[in-house]
Protein backbone atom coordinates (compact mmCIF):
# COMPACT_ATOMS: atom_id res chain seq x y z
CA UNK A 1 0.00 0.00 0.00
CA UNK A 2 3.11 2.65 0.50
CA UNK A 3 3.05 2.65 -3.32
CA UNK A 4 -0.69 3.88 -3.11
CA UNK A 5 -1.71 2.15 -6.62
CA UNK A 6 -4.79 0.39 -7.47
CA UNK A 7 -4.80 -3.46 -8.73
CA UNK A 8 -4.87 -1.33 -12.31
CA UNK A 9 -1.33 0.15 -10.90
CA UNK A 10 -2.20 3.59 -11.92
CA UNK A 11 -1.13 6.04 -9.14
CA UNK A 12 -4.07 6.96 -6.89
CA UNK A 13 -4.33 10.74 -6.76
CA UNK A 14 -3.84 11.05 -3.33
CA UNK A 15 -0.50 9.70 -3.17
CA UNK A 16 2.85 11.70 -3.57
CA UNK A 17 3.78 9.66 -6.87
CA UNK A 18 0.90 11.35 -8.45
CA UNK A 19 1.82 14.74 -7.16
CA UNK A 20 4.85 14.80 -4.87
CA UNK A 21 4.26 18.26 -3.42
CA UNK A 22 1.90 19.36 -0.54
CA UNK A 23 -1.70 20.50 -1.58
CA UNK A 24 -1.94 23.93 0.39
CA UNK A 25 -5.62 24.78 0.94
CA UNK A 26 -6.58 28.42 0.68
CA UNK A 27 -9.86 29.11 2.67
CA UNK A 28 -10.28 33.30 3.02
CA UNK A 29 -7.32 33.56 3.25
CA UNK A 30 -6.34 31.08 5.59
CA UNK A 31 -3.92 28.25 4.01
CA UNK A 32 -4.07 24.89 5.43
CA UNK A 33 -1.18 22.23 4.32
CA UNK A 34 1.73 25.03 4.10
CA UNK A 35 3.92 25.39 7.08
CA UNK A 36 1.71 27.59 9.55
CA UNK A 37 -0.27 24.98 11.13
CA UNK A 38 -3.69 25.91 11.31
CA UNK A 39 -6.34 25.77 14.59
CA UNK A 40 -9.54 25.30 14.58
CA UNK A 41 -11.28 25.44 17.43
CA UNK A 42 -15.49 26.01 18.99
CA UNK A 43 -18.34 23.87 20.68
CA UNK A 44 -18.87 20.32 19.37
CA UNK A 45 -22.79 21.41 18.42
CA UNK A 46 -24.38 24.91 17.64
CA UNK A 47 -26.48 25.67 20.64
CA UNK A 48 -27.39 28.60 20.72
CA UNK A 49 -26.52 32.30 19.04
CA UNK A 50 -24.88 33.03 22.54
CA UNK A 51 -22.96 30.42 23.54
CA UNK A 52 -21.30 30.13 19.65
CA UNK A 53 -20.63 33.75 19.86
CA UNK A 54 -18.86 33.50 23.01
CA UNK A 55 -16.83 30.76 22.68
CA UNK A 56 -15.97 32.26 18.89
CA UNK A 57 -15.37 35.34 20.27
CA UNK A 58 -12.69 33.59 22.90
CA UNK A 59 -11.03 31.08 20.65
CA UNK A 60 -10.29 33.74 18.24
CA UNK A 61 -8.92 36.00 20.63
CA UNK A 62 -6.36 33.28 21.64
CA UNK A 63 -5.43 32.57 18.32
CA UNK A 64 -8.06 30.13 16.62
CA UNK A 65 -8.13 31.23 12.84
CA UNK A 66 -11.06 28.85 11.95
CA UNK A 67 -14.49 28.03 13.64
CA UNK A 68 -16.11 24.73 14.02
CA UNK A 69 -19.46 23.74 15.44
CA UNK A 70 -21.95 21.06 14.66
CA UNK A 71 -25.40 22.06 13.00
CA UNK A 72 -26.98 18.22 12.22
CA UNK A 73 -25.03 15.54 15.08
CA UNK A 74 -25.10 12.11 14.20
CA UNK A 75 -25.71 10.49 18.00
CA UNK A 76 -25.16 7.05 19.00
CA UNK A 77 -28.84 7.65 20.77
CA UNK A 78 -31.91 8.95 18.73
CA UNK A 79 -33.24 10.88 21.79
CA UNK A 80 -29.90 12.70 22.32
CA UNK A 81 -29.65 16.17 20.79
CA UNK A 82 -29.26 15.97 17.27
CA UNK A 83 -28.58 19.85 16.27
CA UNK A 84 -30.10 22.45 15.17
CA UNK A 85 -30.44 22.24 11.85
CA UNK A 86 -30.20 25.03 9.16
CA UNK A 87 -31.13 27.31 12.03
CA UNK A 88 -28.03 26.24 13.01
CA UNK A 89 -26.11 26.83 9.83
CA UNK A 90 -26.93 30.30 9.59
CA UNK A 91 -26.16 31.07 13.29
CA UNK A 92 -22.50 29.91 12.46
CA UNK A 93 -22.03 31.43 8.92
CA UNK A 94 -23.44 35.06 11.08
CA UNK A 95 -21.05 34.41 13.72
CA UNK A 96 -17.88 33.47 11.29
CA UNK A 97 -18.50 36.07 9.37
CA UNK A 98 -18.63 38.58 12.04
CA UNK A 99 -15.73 37.42 13.94
CA UNK A 100 -13.85 36.92 9.87
CA UNK A 101 -13.16 32.92 10.70
CA UNK A 102 -13.91 30.64 8.19
CA UNK A 103 -16.35 27.98 8.90
CA UNK A 104 -16.31 23.78 9.23
CA UNK A 105 -19.17 22.03 9.78
CA UNK A 106 -20.72 18.45 8.87
CA UNK A 107 -22.58 17.46 6.44
CA UNK A 108 -24.31 14.13 7.07
CA UNK A 109 -26.74 13.71 3.95
CA UNK A 110 -25.89 13.69 -0.10
CA UNK A 111 -29.76 15.67 -0.56
CA UNK A 112 -28.04 18.44 2.10
CA UNK A 113 -24.66 19.46 0.83
CA UNK A 114 -26.33 22.51 -1.09
CA UNK A 115 -27.52 23.59 1.89
CA UNK A 116 -24.54 23.21 4.08
CA UNK A 117 -22.45 24.36 1.07
CA UNK A 118 -24.46 27.68 1.37
CA UNK A 119 -23.41 28.55 4.94
CA UNK A 120 -19.89 26.75 5.33
CA UNK A 121 -16.63 27.56 4.22
CA UNK A 122 -15.31 23.67 4.88
CA UNK A 123 -17.87 20.67 4.28
CA UNK A 124 -17.01 18.17 6.98
CA UNK A 125 -17.49 14.33 6.53
CA UNK A 126 -18.05 12.48 10.03
CA UNK A 127 -16.42 9.27 10.84
CA UNK A 128 -19.88 7.48 10.43
CA UNK A 129 -19.97 8.65 6.95
CA UNK A 130 -16.64 8.27 5.71
CA UNK A 131 -17.68 4.92 3.86
CA UNK A 132 -20.67 6.70 2.74
CA UNK A 133 -19.51 6.21 -1.28
CA UNK A 134 -23.05 8.20 -2.39
CA UNK A 135 -21.90 11.25 -0.55
CA UNK A 136 -18.23 11.21 -1.08
CA UNK A 137 -18.80 11.04 -5.05
CA UNK A 138 -21.39 14.45 -4.61
CA UNK A 139 -19.03 16.08 -2.39
CA UNK A 140 -16.48 15.62 -5.44
CA UNK A 141 -18.69 17.63 -7.06
CA UNK A 142 -18.82 20.82 -4.83
CA UNK A 143 -16.29 23.75 -5.03
CA UNK A 144 -15.96 23.87 -1.43
CA UNK A 145 -12.85 21.81 0.59
CA UNK A 146 -14.05 18.65 2.15
CA UNK A 147 -12.57 17.74 6.06
CA UNK A 148 -12.69 13.96 5.38
CA UNK A 149 -12.73 12.22 9.18
CA UNK A 150 -11.23 9.05 9.34
CA UNK A 151 -13.53 5.76 10.43
CA UNK A 152 -13.95 4.67 13.36
CA UNK A 153 -12.44 1.14 12.25
CA UNK A 154 -11.17 2.47 9.12
CA UNK A 155 -7.25 1.21 7.94
CA UNK A 156 -5.10 4.04 6.93
CA UNK A 157 -5.75 2.45 3.23
CA UNK A 158 -9.85 2.74 3.50
CA UNK A 159 -9.34 6.23 4.72
CA UNK A 160 -7.18 7.37 1.85
CA UNK A 161 -9.55 5.56 -0.36
CA UNK A 162 -12.63 7.43 0.87
CA UNK A 163 -10.72 10.61 0.05
CA UNK A 164 -10.15 9.53 -3.65
CA UNK A 165 -13.70 9.18 -4.41
CA UNK A 166 -13.90 13.02 -3.52
CA UNK A 167 -10.41 14.01 -5.56
CA UNK A 168 -11.96 11.36 -8.46
CA UNK A 169 -14.99 12.84 -8.60
CA UNK A 170 -13.29 16.24 -9.73
CA UNK A 171 -13.04 18.11 -5.83
CA UNK A 172 -9.15 18.29 -5.33
CA UNK A 173 -9.50 20.14 -1.80
CA UNK A 174 -9.52 17.58 0.21
CA UNK A 175 -8.34 17.51 4.00
CA UNK A 176 -7.41 14.84 6.19
CA UNK A 177 -8.22 14.22 10.00
CA UNK A 178 -6.85 11.79 12.02
CA UNK A 179 -9.64 11.49 15.01
CA UNK A 180 -9.60 8.23 16.91
CA UNK A 181 -10.14 4.78 15.59
CA UNK A 182 -12.42 2.34 18.21
CA UNK A 183 -10.05 -0.22 20.55
CA UNK A 184 -10.45 -2.22 23.42
CA UNK A 185 -9.72 0.51 25.44
CA UNK A 186 -12.32 1.74 27.61
CA UNK A 187 -10.56 4.68 29.48
CA UNK A 188 -10.36 6.80 26.17
CA UNK A 189 -13.21 7.87 23.79
CA UNK A 190 -11.06 6.39 21.47
CA UNK A 191 -7.56 5.46 20.85
CA UNK A 192 -5.95 8.46 18.78
CA UNK A 193 -3.56 7.27 16.21
CA UNK A 194 -0.76 9.50 15.61
CA UNK A 195 1.44 7.01 12.88
CA UNK A 196 -1.66 7.20 11.02
CA UNK A 197 -1.49 10.87 10.50
CA UNK A 198 2.37 11.02 9.86
CA UNK A 199 1.97 8.21 7.42
CA UNK A 200 -0.85 10.06 5.56
CA UNK A 201 1.81 12.99 5.87
CA UNK A 202 4.03 10.43 4.10
CA UNK A 203 1.81 9.05 1.59
CA UNK A 204 -0.46 12.11 0.49
CA UNK A 205 -0.16 15.17 -0.77
CA UNK A 206 -3.14 16.25 1.13
CA UNK A 207 -3.12 18.45 4.22
CA UNK A 208 -3.84 16.36 7.79
CA UNK A 209 -5.27 17.50 10.87
CA UNK A 210 -6.11 15.76 14.14
CA UNK A 211 -8.58 15.79 16.44
CA UNK A 212 -7.50 15.26 20.18
CA UNK A 213 -10.77 15.88 21.24
CA UNK A 214 -12.43 12.73 19.81
CA UNK A 215 -9.10 11.09 19.74
CA UNK A 216 -9.24 11.21 23.78
CA UNK A 217 -12.83 12.13 24.94
CA UNK A 218 -11.13 13.32 27.84
CA UNK A 219 -10.52 16.54 28.39
CA UNK A 220 -7.02 16.23 30.78
CA UNK A 221 -5.21 14.61 27.41
CA UNK A 222 -6.28 17.09 24.92
CA UNK A 223 -3.59 19.27 25.25
CA UNK A 224 -0.67 16.23 25.54
CA UNK A 225 -2.12 14.86 22.23
CA UNK A 226 -2.45 18.26 20.41
CA UNK A 227 1.50 18.82 20.99
CA UNK A 228 2.61 15.13 20.42
CA UNK A 229 0.40 16.02 16.66
CA UNK A 230 2.27 18.97 15.98
CA UNK A 231 5.52 16.98 16.85
CA UNK A 232 4.31 14.07 14.54
CA UNK A 233 4.23 16.77 11.88
CA UNK A 234 0.35 17.52 10.77
CA UNK A 235 -0.64 20.61 9.14
CA UNK A 236 -3.81 21.51 11.90
CA UNK A 237 -5.85 20.87 15.22
CA UNK A 238 -9.30 20.93 15.72
CA UNK A 239 -10.27 21.30 19.37
CA UNK A 240 -13.84 21.92 21.27
CA UNK A 241 -14.27 24.19 23.55
CA UNK A 242 -17.44 24.95 24.89
CA UNK A 243 -17.84 28.13 28.13
CA UNK A 244 -19.50 25.35 30.24
CA UNK A 245 -18.27 22.06 28.96
CA UNK A 246 -20.37 20.30 32.12
CA UNK A 247 -23.57 22.36 30.87
CA UNK A 248 -22.38 21.39 27.17
CA UNK A 249 -25.54 19.67 24.80
CA UNK A 250 -22.75 17.27 23.67
CA UNK A 251 -19.31 16.12 24.54
CA UNK A 252 -18.53 18.07 27.26
CA UNK A 253 -16.19 16.06 28.67
CA UNK A 254 -13.84 16.24 25.95
CA UNK A 255 -14.14 20.03 25.55
CA UNK A 256 -11.55 22.32 26.90
CA UNK A 257 -12.65 25.48 29.02
CA UNK A 258 -11.60 28.90 26.91
CA UNK A 259 -8.93 29.35 29.49
CA UNK A 260 -7.40 25.90 29.45
CA UNK A 261 -7.59 26.05 25.55
CA UNK A 262 -5.72 29.61 25.21
CA UNK A 263 -3.11 27.75 27.58
CA UNK A 264 -2.99 25.23 25.16
CA UNK A 265 -2.09 27.41 21.93
CA UNK A 266 0.81 29.26 23.97
CA UNK A 267 2.62 25.73 25.03
CA UNK A 268 1.72 24.72 21.07
CA UNK A 269 4.11 27.61 19.53
CA UNK A 270 7.44 26.30 21.18
CA UNK A 271 7.28 23.04 19.93
CA UNK A 272 6.04 23.93 16.17
CA UNK A 273 9.50 26.36 16.64
CA UNK A 274 11.20 23.19 17.57
CA UNK A 275 10.16 21.65 14.30
CA UNK A 276 10.53 24.43 11.85
CA UNK A 277 7.11 25.16 12.01
CA UNK A 278 4.92 27.71 13.52
CA UNK A 279 1.16 28.16 14.68
CA UNK A 280 -0.83 30.51 12.25
CA UNK A 281 -2.62 33.06 14.30
CA UNK A 282 -5.87 35.06 13.67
Amino acid sequence: MHNLQTKDQKDMLVSRRYKAENTIIEVKGCEIGGNQVVVIAGPCAVENTEILKETAFKVRGSGAVMLRAGAFKPRTSPYSFQGLGEEGLKILHRIGEEMNMPVVTEVMDSEDIELVAKYADILQVGARNMHNFSLLRKLGQVKKPVLLKRGMIATIEEWLLAAEYILAAGNPNVILCERGIRSSEPWTRNTLDLAAAALAKQLSHLPVVVDPSHGTGVRSLVTPMAKAAIAAGIDGLMIEVHPQPDKALSDGDQSLTPKLFSQLLKELEPIARACGRSIKYS
